[in-house]
């Protein structure tokens, strides 16, 4: 009986130790609107991402975890934050608004440029306070015509260029979208069209508009 109870013991001490050793996963959180909501879908970039990890052979050593909510703005992240991000107690955190911030305005509900700018540094010195590294993504596209004539350019670069001025004030990583999507259209949309390059409506993404997302996130985050 004595015996049994060593082995039990020992046993126990073995599986503590490995557990003590085995390294931590690093938690990613994907905090955004619909386009980061439907990220997790089949095909969405945080699925794509995944299965990169998983190619690799990396998968056990990250937890992504997709914090999008359809139709939100940056004041509505600020308001979810502490239960969809705080919590998780992630080590990661990349926060993609601003199309619906922009995009609302067109029905009175947009956010100004200096409620933006203050929301989103909040949600910043929050997210500072418990040692998460941040990474900022600029608002992608609202239209994907490459002549400067979609409806909302002019907003979306001033909005794009606070995202890029609040990540060098906090030293934040900056992964620059709308640059990535108006370089690509220039390239891969010789005919102006609105839609259907990188996004379905606009804004939300096509296989291929995952897909890139997917490849810029990870080279951006040296997965």
């Amino acid at each position: 009986m004595k015996k049994r109870s060593c082995y039990l013991w020992l046993a126990a001490l073995f599986m503590f130790t490995a557990a003590m050793q085995a390294p931590a996963k690093q938690r990613i959180v994907f905090f955004g609107d619909s386009i980061t909501q439907m990220g997790v879908n089949e095909g969405g970039y945080i699925r794509l991402i995944q299965k990169k990890l998983d190619e690799k052979g990396k998968a056990s050593a990250y937890d992504l975890l997709g914090a999008g909510v359809g139709y939100n703005k940056v004041y509505d992240l600020f308001l979810r934050l502490e239960k969809d991000v705080v919590a998780q107690k992630p080590q990661v955190v990349l926060i993609w608004i601003g199309v619906n911030d922009v995009g609302h305005k067109s029905i009175g509900t947009g956010t100004d440029a200096d409620k933006f700018e203050a929301f989103y540094n909040a949600i910043i010195n929050r997210l500072k306070e418990i040692n998460a590294k941040l990474v900022l993504v600029t608002p992608a596209v609202i239209g994907e015509r490459t002549d400067c004539t979609n409806a909302m350019d002019g907003d979306l670069n001033r909005y794009a260029q606070i995202v890029r001025k609040l990540a060098a004030q906090h030293n934040c990583g900056i992964i620059d979208m709308r640059q990535q999507f108006m370089a690509y259209n220039l390239v891969h949309n010789p005919d102006n069209q609105e839609k259907g390059i990188l996004t379905t409506d606009g804004i939300h993404l096509t296989e291929q508009g995952n897909k890139l997302v997917a490849d810029v996130i990870f080279k951006a985050l040296n997965l």
